[in-house]
């Protein structure tokens, strides 16, 4: 039988493991679900919500978990596999609890709530929320000092209020180590207010990596809630192929004014990108892939691939072009992949190894016809070259896969795990939470 913790606090939660009875992992805690009581009563905590393989959000009641041990969470029972959709009379614990400015009830002092604390009622399947870890005096990225302490849920008062601009620090610290996939993910399942908040609260680099993960409808709402010169800051850390699209998607007047305060190289690319048509080879392709000139070696192609920031596709290969080096760049004369580089000495020339034979692909290719050319040549990225033989730049496979799938597959992925054998068979006609 599992040993449950009499205590835990919600940040330890964050990201954790679901798995069932039988040790296989259903997915990972995004949430939990409370119910805020009348008066001083301790909230009581609904249930988890549990993002699963495909990325689908699910609710899993409380009285279906059966441990909350180190690290993971233990559930039973049929799990259904509805999305989960938030009640009017639900809180979110992560999403909207943490960084909430509330007041103790003794001094009246105003703290931020940096932790919260849930328990479980002795001989019970149910927990409630009994302990608020805060930190007194206004919170804020400078304003980081100052007492902490826990206190019981009673000793506070303020959670029933809407806040406005409510702070991020303590949520995000939850999700620190996230990819920006998972991250989008978190952000988008937040209200529009949070989802503000928390995007105001990322470094541009991050939010820039996030924003090219959510799905349009979120990228337009949250940069239209940016100021326009972070705005333009957040976009040009965007890869300009990205930013084209969510430029694409803005009003005119609003476009022009955020790429004319562009840095002019990057609203140059920017722009170009827009020029062509959204599903042809210009107008998938990113400007920014790996240019080196016919007398760099090998060793010099190495040091430009292992740079971190590079995407695996973009890095997967690099393109000998004459001057100049940015796109469009001089003549192209042919690539070189990856693995080639790791098989001839460090001074070897580049342009000596390039294949020169694959043909390259005008910007007004379809993209079927560049899905059909990354599968013949067993590519993951193509060179894009205009009538004059100058490098545009290239298709990555994961920009091609971003437009062949479905609109909603951020939401879904590609597989349904009710008909992949996940958790054994789950019941579709019960209401959005199981209940």
């Amino acid at each position: 039988m599992a040993v449950v913790t009499p205590r835990v606090f919600v940040s330890h939660l964050a990201g954790i493991a679901v798995f069932d009875p039988n040790g296989d992992q259903v997915g990972r805690l995004r949430d939990l679900v409370a119910l805020l009581r009348v008066g001083d009563r301790p909230p009581r905590v609904l249930g988890v919500v549990v993002e699963v393989i495909s990325r689908r959000r699910i609710f899993v009641p409380m009285t279906r978990v059966t441990g909350v041990e180190s690290g993971q969470i233990i559930i039973t029972g049929v799990v259904n596999m509805r999305r989960f959709e938030q009640r009017a009379s639900e809180t979110l614990v992560l999403g909207e609890l943490l960084d909430r400015r509330v007041r103790l009830v003794e001094t009246d002092e105003e703290v931020t709530v940096l932790d919260i604390g849930l328990t479980q009622l002795p001989a019970r399947r149910d927990w409630e929320i009994d302990k608020v870890f805060v930190r007194k005096g206004k919170g804020g990225a400078l304003r980081r000092k100052g007492e902490t302490l826990t206190v019981e849920w009673s000793a506070v008062t303020g959670f029933s209020l809407e806040e406005h601009g409510q702070g991020a620090e303590s949520l995000l610290a939850t999700f620190e180590q996230l990819r920006p996939a998972d991250l989008a993910g978190v952000l988008h399942h937040l209200s529009a207010k949070r989802r503000a908040e928390v995007a105001a609260a990322l470094d541009d680099d991050r939010l820039a990596d996030v924003l090219e993960e959510l799905p349009e409808d979120d990228q337009v709402e949250i940069i239209g809630k940016l100021q326009d010169e972070r705005a333009a800051d957040v976009l040009e850390a965007m890869d300009p192929d990205d930013a084209a699209d969510l430029l694409s998607e803005l009003p005119e007047e609003e476009k022009e004014r955020l790429l004319a305060l562009m840095r002019p190289e990057e609203a140059a690319d920017v722009r170009r990108l827009m020029s062509y048509e959204e599903r042809t080879a210009g107008g998938l392709m990113t400007t920014e892939p790996i240019v080196l000139r016919p007398d760099a070696t090998v060793a010099d192609a190495l040091a430009r691939v292992r740079d971190p920031d590079l995407s695996p596709a973009l890095a997967a290969q690099i393109y000998v072009c004459r001057p100049p080096d940015e796109t469009p760049t001089g003549k192209y004369l042919g690539l070189v992949h990856f693995q080639r580089l790791l098989r001839d000495p460090p001074f070897t020339l580049v342009s000596s190894i390039a294949d020169t034979d694959l043909p390259a692909l005008p910007p007004d290719t379809p993209l079927p016809e560049v899905t059909s050319y990354l599968a013949a040549y067993n590519m993951v990225a193509a060179p894009v070259v205009d009538e004059s033989g100058a490098l545009l730049g290239a298709v990555t496979v994961d920009d091609v896969l971003d437009h062949l799938l479905p609109d909603d597959w951020r939401e879904d992925g590609l597989h349904d795990p009710a008909t992949a054998g996940l958790n054994g068979d789950r019941p579709l006609g019960e209401s959005a939470h199981g209940r």
